[in-house]
């Protein structure tokens, strides 16, 4: 009987361990770190630093961006900015996520564009590299000037 009792607690405990270990693992189709910067250089439209929020619904990878690098030159009403974000990965390999959603931007403000969606393969690192804004037909191309920090997405 003691043996018995013995082996039903060291089934009980083994599997509180599993239990606790499967709650403080990080959700496999997580992205990390979801939220990093990276300067912009957009030619005659200025340049800054922005930030990049991503998450990930499996192959689905989705990116809000936020940029000081383009200001709004006049109130831009939601829904009217068209943007594409390209990502590197370390073998040059790239993935374009593209979108053409916005909140109303006021005249003055950083240019806020996303959700950004495209598909990326699992446990890929990307990071920006450029970024294309249209707005009222008119396009701003601005190239990485500085690495992602703290590094790339890893989907």
């Amino acid at each position: 009987m003691r043996h018995r009792r013995l082996g039903i607690g060291a089934v009980l405990g083994s599997g509180v361990i599993v239990a606790g270990t499967l709650v403080m693992a990080p959700y496999a189709g997580a992205v990390s770190p979801d939220t990093a910067t990276v300067s912009f250089d957009c030619g005659s439209y200025g340049s800054g630093s922005a930030t990049l929020t991503a998450t990930q619904d499996g192959s689905t990878a989705t990116i809000t961006l936020s940029t000081s690098a383009i200001t709004a030159p006049i109130d831009i009403s939601a829904n009217s900015v068209s943007s594409s974000l390209v990502m590197t990965d370390s073998n040059s390999a790239t993935v374009t996520l593209t979108g053409n959603s916005n909140p109303d931007i006021p005249a003055g403000s950083a240019v806020t564009t996303g959700p950004l969606t495209g598909t990326v393969p699992s446990g890929d690192g990307l990071q920006a590299t450029s970024l294309q804004v249209t707005v009222f037909g008119i396009t701003a191309t601005c190239n990485a000037t500085s690495a992602q920090d703290p590094g790339p997405f890893v989907f």
